[in-house]
């Protein structure tokens, strides 16, 4: 089993199970809407003896705003 490593966003530092080793972007249910993660880099610790193999996620974009101004003022 392989891990996803998060940076970034409002999921920095989250550690993920990874079901498969081969996506290049997460996308993930958050608020109102949906946070993408793009994959940066391969994959590390690939050996039998040096923990689970990791792979890291970059924060690149979110589908509605993560903290709408909900009575819509501009202060």
């Amino acid at each position: 089993m392989a891990i996803a490593r998060l940076t970034g966003g409002p999921l920095d530092g989250q550690v993920l199970p990874l079901e498969n080793e081969s996506d290049d972007t997460l996308i993930m249910p958050y608020s109102e809407g949906q946070l993408v993660y793009r994959r940066d880099g391969g994959l590390a610790n690939e050996g039998e003896s040096d923990g689970p193999t990791e792979a890291v996620f970059v924060y690149a974009e979110e589908t509605e705003d993560i903290n709408p101004d909900a009575d819509g003022r501009d202060d």
